[in-house]
């Protein structure tokens, strides 16, 4: 079940909210204009390829682009491997990802298997949101915010862009990320 957590943003020990009540996740997040929706989870194979998920969501994903006007759609495919190789990719990937940045566009990310933290800093409060399996996470364009995947990432993610350049990250330069409960941790805390 997903999962919302909310600290003061300069006491990562003193949790403010947390829930796995989908209601009030949504609902803690509407007034940021964070967007919070779960889809019914399709069948999928194993070893996936995005063009696989992207035809098994096609109902929803023409929605989202019809609705937010996105251009770019794909799937990014996350899957454990035991080698070496793979490890350094998903090093590297998550690495990419843990510093506080903002976009000059939305982020919309489907999750159609697996999980990832998003890390919402608003209004002097980080709102951490484990999103897993179904869950449809919108953060609007400009929000602060990191998102973690965790020391063996495994997820599978539909991600929408209005522009054809795809993920650009604006970094902020501060320690914030650093300080709060990794993916590792959320997980284990459950």
């Amino acid at each position: 079940m997903t999962l919302l957590t909310v600290w003061p943003d300069t006491d990562p020990g003193t949790v403010e909210v947390r829930t796995e009540d989908p209601e009030e996740i949504a609902a803690a997040l509407k007034p940021f204009g964070v967007r919070f929706e779960r889809w019914e989870l399709k069948e999928l194979p194993a070893e996936v390829t995005s063009e696989q998920v992207l035809e098994a969501y096609r109902a929803e994903v023409d929605r989202v682009i019809d609705s937010e006007g996105y251009i770019k759609v794909d799937a990014a495919v996350m899957v454990p491997r035991d080698d070496p190789q793979w490890a350094e990719q998903a090093r590297v990937a998550r690495e990419k990802f843990l510093s506080e940045h903002t976009h000059d566009d939305d982020e919309d990310r489907f999750f159609a298997r697996g999980a990832g933290v998003f890390y919402l800093h608003l209004d002097d409060k980080v709102y951490a949101v484990l999103c897993e399996a179904g869950d449809l996470l919108s953060v609007p364009a400009n929000t602060t915010h990191w998102f973690d995947m965790g020391t063996r990432p495994d997820f599978v993610a539909i991600r929408f862009f209005h522009d054809e350049d795809g993920w650009v990250g604006d970094f902020c330069g501060t320690d914030t990320a650093e300080r709060f409960p990794s993916f590792d941790e959320l997980v284990a805390s459950r």
